[in-house]
């Protein structure tokens, strides 16, 4: 009996199931040569293959995209194997094959820096696991009790005899060993591997372009694809003349490839494209052709003064205290639209039968792109097989939104047996993306007579990402994930001051623009709006913003940490030099605590930001110089985005479609970073996107005090410094 595709999709993105027995024939994608090898070298579990010269491939079910979590896995799983490091190298396991076996490589999501956090300890089991099967396999070689062996560096030793043996020798055997129970896993204190700054797995075979990407891919007797969608959201395609372009060079077809978009299949992707821009296509635009930036941003100003809003966190009586003061302090700040922009477009390969579907692509999530395929072939679950390759930048674009996978395949199925790969243009890319959430934020706070911040009301008006992506959010009006940073006691990211009266609540609206999880996702704009309004207050109150801080994270002891070391290493008790400003920014998310301090320099109205201090408490650490590398990189992101990024909306569409419109920050912009790595344990929290959310505000800050300017609507390139 066939299952419904419905049933798969709760299947997928339910709890992991336990893992369940091993197979000895695991298929790889891309050559019968991995096929045979796998015949002949039987798994010891599922996370790991070790070949008789010693290699050791570990397994890894989360996305590579620059982040470095095959490495940082890799090393977790190598620590608990007690293998030879220098003999270590990755590979992908696929969505199919993990279904195929009760999902024994548990979730393939690889989003809000959760690669390493939620999968460390059962990969960690996995690779102690392993281990144990090994020593077991070389016991049973000698015929001797498995407590007189031990294992270091792929090594198996006797202790009593001396003798040894490679783990390349017995791997095997120990396919067939029973795996153990319940195998103790190390103190993070006696790691050798983990938690130190080994470099990347996946460095050389960039540098040497060894690497495939998704545009990279090259199958025999490909075909190749662009396609073009309305650019009016919410558009279709009213009609089109494929006659037009049928005989322009290396031409097979013209394929409609739903009701909203328009493909050119040719030889190669160019003569896709050329023919593509050639063809003519007449646009139903729809109902949106009325909707810009001004009529989003009223819709979020009339969301301020409602009177019905969903709560998030509420203390005592903020009304109240609010009517009760005599100084109130009022700001209304608002973030834009801003594009994923990754370097490497949406694509993806699709090769189609009446009996098998196969795509090759850069996905965040292999399970979600399984799914995608099955409903665009038609075909069960079980005919379909995804093959992951590293993404050229994912940021979040490439997880729940699998459009692309869905075009491809379809177009796929008009040429059936043949693979046919799907690049979207820059431009198609940046018109038709799942962009950060726009929204406007009105903060009312009361100061007594100390200079206590008694009463704190954040009114949030804007979009929900969970919107088109959950029913219960479309029930109940309810988007949790808006308030990311700021619920109470919250373990994934807490709310850090103690305000005897607070009030944090959402007024949902949403435009016809398509939200998605952008790099950081809500904690960007919440992190923003806190700490620049903190900053206001601070000023306010005649406090320094350093010491109203304090007073504020008294019962918050991992907050203030961070905040202290950074404050400490910029040296904000001490004077800057001559025209230098600071600014400060604290926050939790993504289980981490995180600060920035930021020095800058405003001269003629021109902004010139020197250096930056950044201190994380993740709990644990991976790979310390991973993690300073993710740290570095997250403020290029969150600069980019304070300072430059903005999608406008005009007629109903983007008016941004490249990166001659849509700025980043280039090298000679960029300020040093510092970072601080303070690992206080006990904890998992994540790395790649928590320090994006101060850096915005820190320099924000800064320019305050440089200028006396608050900048509240971003991003800055749309405010003046000068006098």
């Amino acid at each position: 009996m066939t299952v419904s595709i419905l049933s798969r999709r709760r299947f997928l993105i339910g709890t992991a199931a336990a893992a369940g027995g091993f197979s000895l024939g695991f298929h790889l994608p891309f050559a019968a040569l991995a096929q045979e090898r796998n015949a002949i070298l039987p798994e010891v579990n599922a996370w790991v293959l070790i070949h008789p010269d010693d290699t050791v491939v570990v397994r890894i079910a989360r996305s590579e995209m620059g982040q470095g979590t095959l490495t940082g896995l890799a090393q977790l799983v190598a620590e608990e194997l007690e293998c030879d490091w220098s003999k270590v190298t990755t590979e992908y396991p696929t969505p199919g094959e993990s279904l195929r076996r009760n999902r024994i490589w548990g979730n393939f999501s690889t989003g809000g820096s959760r690669g390493i956090r939620e999968s460390h300890e059962y990969v960690r089991q996995g690779g102690a696991t392993a281990r144990e099967m090994l020593v077991a396999a070389a016991a049973t070689l000698w015929k001797v009790p498995v407590q007189e062996c031990s294992a270091a560096n792929s090594v198996i030793t006797h202790n009593p005899s001396g003798r040894t043996v490679t783990y390349g020798a017995v791997a095997s055997l120990a396919a067939h060993m029973q795996p153990p129970a319940n195998v103790p896993l190390k103190d993070p204190k006696d790691w050798k591997i983990a938690g130190k700054p080994l470099p990347r797995l996946d460095t050389r075979d960039k540098l040497t372009g060894k690497q495939v990407y998704g545009v990279d891919l090259q199958l025999p007797g490909m075909l190749n694809a662009s396609i073009k969608a309305c650019p009016v959201f919410g558009g279709k395609v009213a009609s089109f003349d494929a006659a037009a372009v049928s005989g322009m060079p290396g031409v097979r077809k013209v394929v409609q490839v739903d009701e909203t978009a328009v493909a050119v299949v040719a030889d190669t992707w160019w003569q896709a494209h050329s023919a593509l821009n050639a063809l003519p296509i007449v646009w139903d635009e729809g109902p949106n052709t009325n909707v810009s930036s001004e009529t989003i941003a009223a819709m979020l100003r009339e969301g301020l003064d409602a009177e019905e809003a969903v709560v998030g966190t509420a203390i005592g009586d903020v009304r109240a205290a609010l009517a009760e003061s005599a100084k109130v302090v009022t700001a209304t700040y608002s973030f834009p639209y801003q594009a994923h922009a990754t370097m490497e477009p949406m694509n993806a390969t699709a090769r189609y039968t009446t009996d098998k579907c196969e795509v090759w692509v850069p996905t965040q999530n292999g399970e979600t792109s399984l799914v995608a395929a099955a409903e665009a072939s038609g075909l069960p679950m079980e005919q379909c097989e995804v093959y992951k390759l590293h993404l050229g930048g994912g940021f979040g674009r490439r997880g729940a939104y699998q459009e692309y996978v869905r075009q491809a395949v379809r177009l796929a199925k008009e040429f059936a047996g043949t693979p046919v790969k799907l690049i979207w243009s820059r431009e198609e890319d940046m018109l038709h993306g799942a962009y950060h959430p726009v929204t406007q934020c009105r903060l009312r706070a009361a100061i007594d007579k100390q200079g206590n911040v008694s009463a704190f009301h954040m009114r949030i008006s804007g979009q929900s990402i969970l919107w088109s992506l959950r029913a219960e959010v479309r029930e109940t009006g309810r988007d949790p994930a808006v308030f990311q940073g700021l619920n109470d006691g919250d373990a994934e990211g807490a709310f850090g001051y103690t305000i005897p009266n607070l009030l944090i609540d959402h007024a949902m609206r949403n435009p016809p623009v398509p939200p998605g999880f952008w790099r950081g996702v809500n904690l960007n704009q919440n992190a923003l709006y806190v700490e620049c309004f903190i900053d206001e207050l601070a000023h306010e109150a005649g406090i320094d913003p350093l010491e109203l801080r304090r007073k504020l994270l008294v019962n918050h002891p991992n907050h203030l940490a961070v905040l202290d070391a950074v404050a400490e290493r910029i040296g904000w008790e001490k004077p800057a030099g001559s025209g230098i400003h600071r600014g400060l920014a604290q926050i939790m998310g993504f289980g981490s605590y995180v600060a920035a301090a930021a020095e800058v320099s405003v001269t003629d109205g021109q902004l010139k930001i020197h250096r930056i201090v950044a201190a994380t408490d993740p709990g644990h650490i991976v790979n310390p110089a991973q993690a300073e590398r993710q740290v570095e990189g997250s403020f290029v992101y969150g600069l980019s985005a304070c300072l430059y990024g903005e999608c406008t909306i005009n007629g109903g569409r983007v008016e941004q479609e490249n990166f001659d419109t849509y700025e980043v920050m280039r090298m000679d912009q960029m300020p040093a970073v510092e970072t601080i790595l303070m690992p206080s344990g006990n904890f998992w929290g994540g790395v790649g996107e928590p320090t994006i959310a101060v850096a915005g505000p820190a320099v924000l800050n800064a320019v305050f005090a440089a200028t006396g300017k608050r900048i509240r609507q971003l991003p800055l390139k749309n405010n003046s410094l000068g006098v």
